[in-house]
């Protein structure tokens, strides 16, 4: 093993070190999996795997950082094999969790404002620091002493789509024909450009969420012509079936989390079609990811905004540049040792500097050519 190899492992095993050592008592991954749900559905959303244990891992490995938990998950689902291929999810069958629509106050079966921290103060809790078990039990109970009895009266098994009421009243804008409904495995082929509307999607949804809430901001601040309203935003459980045999038959696997926005925006009126149609921008993502799933519906729709005049229309861009494993790996190649080329680009620099000073001498100038330093 060369002395670089040794340097190289013994930098990894520093880091398990330094995450190992203290007085405290190591994390244990099903705290992870219920205390951090954003964090292990973040993670899992960008790998591309639905694997709440092992994104908690994950979480664990890398000592909380994000981007690497959700290379080492997305390493890990690719050494597994694929045995099924899942039917197409109805998501209107979703076991509801949280609903809400910021386009109408009164929506069929009402508004479900679930589990959010949309209308906290956003106040550092110096508490949450010396909570015991026992402490978050008695908060657990006042919490369910304080919930009014509904009595017997069951929760509806489906609610209604908000952004159909619009379509049933022909306010959506009509479909476009021309606009290809191939269903294409990112995973499976390369990609090219333009890129049918699935590709996009399952690239949306695997992309690293900072840099697509930037995007999405973007596009609403004008750099991609798109600031919609939410028609209808949900968080909730959704079954998953596979056709086990070739007869047909179907067998559900278990459920998972997803979160569904539909993003409701005005299309700009041209002079051929002067009706101000309302157009949809679409974003699911796996587990509660709200922010992830609103701007992927803005990016969705800003790609289908004609020309490319902006990052957040550009296809190609928001396809390329939003996936966090890949956008780390490329950024932290810079780490890797490149001496040869920098020596190789000093010792040009140095030559061209002599030569600027020989002329200068020639012309019976005393001034030698300032050569600039970066300071740090």
């Amino acid at each position: 093993m060369s002395p670089e190899d040794v340097a190289a492992k013994a930098a990894d095993k520093l880091c398990d070190y330094h995450r190992a050592d203290g007085a405290n008592e190591p994390i244990d991954v099903e705290q992870i999996c219920s205390q951090m749900k954003p964090l292990v559905d973040r993670v899992m959303g960008e790998a591309g795997l639905y694997a709440p244990l092992h994104a908690a891992i994950a979480v664990k490995q890398s000592n909380g950082d994000i981007v690497e938990a959700s290379e080492i998950l997305r390493s890990y689902r690719q050494t597994i094999s694929r045995k099924f291929v899942s039917l197409i999810i109805d998501t209107e069958g979703m076991d509801v969790r949280r609903r809400i629509s910021s386009a109408f106050r009164d929506i069929p079966g009402g508004q479900i404002l679930g589990s959010t921290g949309d209308y906290t103060q956003r106040l550092l809790e110096e508490q949450i620091a010396k909570e015991t078990r026992e402490s978050t039990d008695s908060q657990a109970e006042e919490f369910e002493a304080s919930v009014p009895d509904i009595g017997d009266e069951p929760f509806p098994k489906r609610y209604p789509r908000v952004v159909a009421l619009l379509k049933d009243q022909g306010m959506m804008a009509p479909v476009n024909e021309n606009e290809s409904r191939e269903v294409v495995d990112i995973l499976k082929t390369p990609l090219s450009f333009p890129a049918p509307r699935s590709a996009a999607l399952q690239s949306l949804a695997r992309s690293e969420t900072g840099g697509l809430m930037a995007l999405g901001y973007s596009a609403m601040r004008g750099q991609g012509g798109d600031h919609p309203t939410i028609g209808e935003l949900r968080v909730g459980y959704v079954n998953v079936q596979i056709e086990e045999d070739p007869r047909g038959r179907q067998r559900s696997i278990g459920r998972i989390r997803l979160t569904e926005s539909a993003n409701i925006s005005k299309i700009k009126v041209r002079k051929k079609d002067p009706v101000p149609y309302m157009s949809l921008g679409y974003g699911l993502c796996f587990g509660q990811n709200e922010t992830k799933a609103i701007c992927m519906g803005i990016i969705d729709r800003s790609n289908r905004i004609p020309g490319d005049g902006a990052p957040a229309v550009s296809q190609e861009f928001s396809m390329y540049h939003l996936d966090g494993p890949d956008a780390k790996g490329y950024t932290n190649s810079l780490k890797i040792p490149n001496y040869v080329e920098m020596a190789t680009e000093l010792h040009d620099l140095r030559a061209a500097l002599e030569r600027k000073n020989r002329a200068l001498e020639k012309k019976g100038k005393k001034e030698r050519a300032p050569v600039e330093h970066n300071s740090t």
